[in-house]
């Protein structure tokens, strides 16, 4: 194992929480303004990809909310449930949905596009996320 650059570390452990949140912010303004799924889950990726160029691939992986397979599957069976609801309404798979709810001082709008567009975030996170750690951590090991 290579020697870690302790600047990069620090700055990793700084960086890392905040392209998540970014992300996040990204992923949730897809509505109605560019971004979305894809592209937040692009900034997790580069996010995760910091973290193993930092850590190492074993930190990154541990810094994802779940291994990348299940991540990545998880993510897909979301995006793909995402278009049930409005088959149980008699529409047709992948209609969207909106609906509003009354939080007492505000109104939140909710759609089935949200839990699609969460599922992408995922799907990309975890496939791509654990490909580019994996990745980095095969190059660490080739120059050991």
């Amino acid at each position: 194992m290579s020697p870690r650059s302790l600047i990069l570390d620090t700055l990793a452990r700084l960086l890392y929480p905040m392209m998540l949140l970014a992300a996040v912010v990204i992923l949730l303004r897809g509505h109605n303004e560019p971004g979305g799924g894809f592209i937040g889950g692009m900034v997790a990726v580069s996010a995760t990809a910091l973290l193993s160029v930092a850590r190492g691939a074993d930190g990154a992986l541990r810094a994802l909310p779940l291994p990348p397979l299940p991540l990545a599957a998880g993510g897909v069976l979301l995006g793909l449930l995402s278009g049930v609801p409005a088959l149980l309404l008699g529409h047709g798979y992948m209609t969207h949905l909106w609906a509003t709810l009354p939080l007492g001082f505000t109104e939140f709008d909710v759609s089935t596009v949200l839990l699609f567009d969460i599922g992408v975030f995922f799907a990309v996170w975890g496939a791509l996320g654990g490909l580019c750690a994996e990745a980095i951590g095969m190059d660490e090991e080739a120059g050991a």
